[in-house]
């Protein structure tokens, strides 16, 4: 029986790669020792015990900034978090680590290279975080969603995403997620979304031109956010709803999507082929912009700066696109060529790789 240890967290965007793969480990041998290495503080806490894993907790442990007393007490923080992470590795007879980012992930890396335990390293982003910089140096293996990503030894791998998205069948679900938002099947639809939250800035611009998409001859789903206050104008065509727990559907509607373009919405848009506008989340280390490029650059997507997007930036650049036909059709293709639907199999692949070598 192998024990694998999965080391990742936070955010949504390290936690859902890392249960993907968890799922198709799982669904490959179900002998197999599946552990998940988490904090008590990131999402993975209530999500992993959820989809039926052990989580074992290591600290929290954040790579200092600038000079300070976290920076003074780092060194000895994270060999104590390293140490923990050892006597779990021998605790529990784990053969192989894979990480994908986090704060769990950087004392993983170090442990399982102490303990002499071949590890994989995942990176969702274009632009890598520093605990997958820094654990690639000694990687048995290291895959990436986007190719440009810049990781020594980095293979292009793609994003391990959600069985019901893998497996989706757009066509045939098409009438049962029109009847879903209380839209026609019939009519194209735009689908915009700026995740769990929302995103003010797509919300205040839509909320303000969808008249314009409605006369184009087009219908709108508008997921506007848990925090969002946008009122609904109740009008046929324009679905506005505060959180979608089946984006399947959403997805088996939309004929164009407008979104953020963090690293799964990305991943996940472009592998089942629907043209995208992207508008990249202002704020951090400019990884959406990066994430998004590839995709622009395959002519699969369109990018719109956060703070251009307004109303009329709608009716001037958004608008005419659903009234071209043939630059969806040309845009769609593109996305059908850039995306990966095996993301789950081919870290496996790795993971395997690794066991072997």
């Amino acid at each position: 029986m192998t024990t694998y240890l999965l080391a990742g967290g936070g955010t949504a965007g390290h936690v859902n790669p890392l249960l993907a793969v968890a799922d198709g480990l799982r669904a490959r041998d179900a002998s197999a020792d599946v552990l998940v290495l988490g904090t008590r503080e990131g999402l993975e806490a209530r999500l992993v015990p959820l989809r039926g894993y052990e989580l074992l907790t290591v600290a929290k442990v954040p790579f200092p900034r600038r000079p300070n007393g976290a920076a003074a007490a780092f060194p000895v923080r994270f060999l104590r978090a390293v140490a923990h992470v050892r006597r779990l590795i021998r605790s529990r007879g784990v053969d192989v680590v894979v990480g994908f980012g986090g704060y769990a992930a950087a004392p993983a890396y170090v442990a399982a290279r102490r303990e002499r335990v071949p590890f994989v390293v995942h990176e969702a982003n274009a632009k890598p975080g520093l605990a997958n910089v820094l654990g690639a140096r000694g990687a048995a293996a290291v895959g990436v969603a986007f190719a440009d990503t810049p990781l020594r030894g980095a293979r292009e791998v793609g994003m391990p995403l959600r069985r019901e998205i893998v497996e989706l069948d757009a066509p045939a679900l098409r009438a049962e997620a029109a009847a879903h938002f209380g839209l026609d099947a019939d009519r194209p639809t735009l689908l915009v979304f700026g995740g769990s939250l929302g995103a003010l800035r797509l919300n205040t611009a839509f909320g303000g031109a969808w008249r314009d998409v409605l006369d184009a001859g087009w219908q709108l789903l508008h997921v506007t956010g848990q925090n969002s206050d946008l009122a609904d104008p109740g009008v046929d065509g324009y679905a506005v709803v505060r959180y979608v727990d089946r984006m399947d559907l959403a997805f088996a509607l939309a004929d164009l999507v407008v979104s953020r373009s963090g690293a799964a919405t990305v991943s996940e848009i472009n592998a089942l082929g629907i043209p995208a506008v992207y508008v990249p989340y202002a704020v951090g280390n400019g990884e959406q912009s990066l994430n998004a490029a590839a995709a622009v650059r395959a002519g699969a997507a369109v990018l719109i700066a956060d703070a251009d997007l307004t109303p009329e930036r709608v009716r001037s650049d958004i608008v005419p696109l659903l009234a071209d036909e043939d630059r969806r059709t040309a845009m769609r293709d593109a996305a059908a060529q850039t995306g990966i639907r095996t993301g789950t199999e081919n870290v496996i692949a790795l993971v395997d790789e690794a066991l072997g070598g």
